[in-house]
């Protein structure tokens, strides 16, 4: 016999998530601008260094920003809505645009000046490398 955690309210959130103008994130239209996304990462370690590499279509590298500090990355931008063509309608627009954020308490171990980020194919990669450092000797403490 397994133990299943019981929620009372989720069959609630399956209600309204049907309702996405009332409850849910409200549909894009043309010039819709939702400053509320956050593109989503994926975080990955190696012996060498974290990966932190996250989707960012259409938005140029120019309009990225990484930075470090007190122990915190920061990766910030914008993604621009493009205008609409007159020859082109659009019937339906699921992206979203505006500014948008995100930070990530970096560990010990970390090298913050070696920190290196690179744009390829819409998808940004940034290399958090490791520092090297001696293995930790255990340490015996004499009881008074």
């Amino acid at each position: 016999m397994s133990l299943v955690r019981w929620e009372p309210f989720s069959s609630m959130d399956d209600m309204f998530k049907g309702l996405p103008t009332l409850f849910g994130r409200l549909p894009p239209f043309p010039g819709y601008v939702n400053s509320n996304w956050s593109p989503s990462v994926d975080i990955s370690e190696s012996g060498a260094e974290y990966l932190i590499r996250t989707a960012l279509p259409a938005v140029r590298k120019e309009d990225v920003s990484v930075t470090v500090h007190d122990g915190l990355l920061t990766l910030s931008g914008e993604r621009w809505q493009k205008d609409e063509q007159d020859d082109e309608k659009f019937h339906e627009v699921e992206s979203f645009y505006g500014s948008f954020s995100r930070s990530f308490a970096l560990p010990d171990g970390i090298d913050a000046a070696a920190i290196r980020a690179e744009s390829r194919d819409g998808v940004l990669t940034i290399h958090v490398p490791k520092t090297k450092t001696a293995a930790k000797q255990p340490t015996t403490i004499e009881v008074q």
